[in-house]
């Protein structure tokens, strides 16, 4: 059996078996504590860069199903570490095996590691950069140095027609997940799914409302992005933003971010809706938050983390702009907000 060592930036070195694709890799070590949806996971756009740490034990174990269950058309995380990969795997669902999927997708597995102590490790110290060792050695690299955003955005303008159109809605892609277009097309939208510096003012389209996805890295370099939320606001269009969106909503306004020390990557985080008694159980994933002391004028916080207070959305206090911080598309996980679509569309209704 093949072996390969886990490197992190203070020296820390793993060893664990190899399998997947037999390469050397570098990124961010970031850790999700989900039960489920590994091919969600890995296929998720906002993994780009890192190198994913999977707590439950037991990773691989119904294969890989067909790609129309996958949130995007491949797998962009640079590597995933686990505890126990199943190599024999069965599920009626099943194409392939994980090792054999991860392999054609060119990135590598390290098994037999101990990931509820490198997540404590990470939980302490803070994500960290970290390297795969296998066929060679190579530097560490700090993937949210780069525009990530621009990396896995569609590469044109993409229309998608339900069988009934009721709104015409623009899909800013900073690396959105499959399911965010499934939801709004559900409910009778037109989608017009854009790349992340398509600007749909200077091309003229004709837009109900927008909806800001999700993505990878560091907001602040989204900068065109940032710029096209900025005219979405200044015309009073219906504005809708979903993880990432929710940092470049804020900054388009006038706001801040910065860097959690290990973000939120798990489908069960409790998320509170300010104001009320509820707490939804969310699915979520990201490195960044909004800064609520810095709030941009007339917004006031919507959603709150109920583990660390960070902040989980906001929202106008007139005008339609709101975003949130979580995935209410899930997959993989709860769907207990998956209403958010429904409210994001009464708006546009009602302007």
């Amino acid at each position: 059996m093949a072996v390969a060592k886990l490197i992190l930036e203070d020296g820390t070195t793993t060893t664990g078996q190899l399998f997947g694709a037999p390469i050397s890799v570098s990124g961010e070590v970031v850790f999700a504590t989900g039960m489920v949806g590994y091919d969600m996971s890995m296929t998720d756009p906002s993994y780009a860069g890192q190198i994913l740490v999977f707590t439950y034990p037991l990773i691989g174990n119904w294969g890989v199903p067909k790609e129309k269950y996958w949130e995007s058309s491949k797998v962009h995380t640079k590597a995933i570490i686990v505890g126990d990969l199943t190599t024999a795997p069965n599920h009626w669902q099943m194409q392939q095996t994980l090792d054999a999927w991860a392999r054609s997708q060119g990135v590598p597995i390290l098994s037999g590691i101990d990931t509820r102590a490198l997540a404590q490790k990470l939980r302490d110290h803070g994500v960290m950069l970290g390297k795969i060792v296998a066929s060679h050695d190579l530097k560490f690299e700090d993937p949210n140095k780069r525009n990530l955003v621009a990396e896995v955005s569609v590469a044109k303008l993409q229309i998608h027609k339900p069988k009934n159109i009721k709104y015409k809605i623009g899909l800013l892609n900073c690396g959105s997940k499959r399911n965010i277009l499934n939801s709004l097309l559900k409910r009778d939208a037109m989608v017009y799914e854009m790349p992340w510096d398509y600007d749909p003012f200077t091309n003229k389209l004709e837009l109900d409302g927008l909806l800001i996805s999700n993505g990878p890295g560091d907001p602040k370099m989204a900068d065109k992005s940032i710029a096209i939320v900025k005219k979405s606001m200044e015309a009073k269009l219906p504005t809708f933003g979903v993880c990432l969106g929710n940092q470049l909503l804020a900054l388009a306004a006038g706001g801040d971010t910065y860097k959690l020390k290990f973000g939120h990557r798990s489908q069960n985080q409790p998320t509170i809706e300010i104001g009320t008694n509820r707490c939804y159980i969310t699915t979520q994933n990201h490195g960044f938050a909004v800064d609520e002391k810095k709030l941009p004028k007339g917004f006031k916080p919507w959603f709150t983390n109920a583990n660390d207070g960070t902040n989980e959305g906001i929202k106008h206090e007139k005008l339609p702009f709101f975003t949130i911080q979580f995935h209410p598309e899930a997959t993989p996980g709860p769907t207990d907000t998956l209403w958010l679509f429904d409210y994001f569309l009464e708006r546009v209704r009602n302007g």
